[in-house]
């Protein structure tokens, strides 16, 4: 499966004007399907094939994916030059803007990175709005974030968020803001993509888990664990 057409599938959900908190739920079914939505699948959902990636289907159509191309090929040049997780500056791209470069927060942040006015001018941003000049700049900035706090991803994120001021003001720590710290759980939980949860303690479970039928993503619950394919324990 190409790495392209995953970014693609996944950016086609956010291309539409979304809220900056969006995030992507990604399940992958017994027979390997990857579903991803933007939305939580609770009830039977239709769901789309995606242009030459037979194995994904999304809850919307895919489209704009010379755009979704582009922004993968900018994180992945911008994220090399500055030494970066390539899942990371998505996820922060995800989490920030919903991949929309046009973004503009009631605060002034802008583009697909959310950046401040002051700081884009620190870091030589003269096109905010420009996704090239936008990626730039921020992968710019989260890495000298990772420099000042010693690769620590919780507290350069924290600074991305609530700024480095705040994160020395509390003893290099995350700050006990809600937004921070949903902040820094979203796009860490973005940037390491889904994981397969697991039972403990012997008690009963009640696993979800996803079926494609024809066209539709189902929910399904059982107590027995899913042998394959991605679950979440719902109790």
């Amino acid at each position: 499966m190409s790495p392209r057409l995953l970014t693609a599938a996944a950016c086609a959900l956010l291309l539409c004007p979304v809220q900056a908190a969006a995030q992507i739920y990604a399940w992958r079914d017994a027979n390997g399907t990857l579903v991803l939505s933007d939305k939580a699948i609770d009830t039977p959902t239709d769901v789309y094939v995606v242009e030459g990636a037979p194995t994904i289907r999304t809850t919307r159509p895919v489209t704009k994916q010379d755009d979704v191309a582009l922004y993968e090929s900018l994180i992945a040049e911008h994220a090399t030059r500055q030494s970066l997780r390539p899942e990371l500056v998505r996820a922060v791209i995800q989490v920030e803007s919903g991949f929309n470069s046009q973004a503009r927060s009631p605060k002034g942040a802008m583009g697909l990175m959310q950046l401040m006015p002051a700081t884009a001018k620190t870091l030589g941003v003269r096109y905010p709005f420009d996704p090239e000049d936008n990626i730039r700049g921020g992968t710019v900035y989260l890495r000298q974030l990772l420099d000042r706090y010693d690769g620590d991803e919780r507290l350069a994120l924290a600074a991305y968020n609530a700024g480095s001021g705040a994160v020395d003001r509390h003893g290099g720590t995350v700050p006990p803001y809600r937004e921070t710290r949903e902040y820094v759980t979203k796009v860490g939980a973005a940037a390491d993509g889904p994981r397969t949860a697991t039972a403990s303690g012997g008690k009963l479970r009640l696993y979800k888990f996803i079926e494609i039928v024809g066209d539709r993503a189902i929910p399904k619950y059982s107590t027995e664990k899913p042998a394959s394919g991605t679950f979440e324990i719902v109790r």
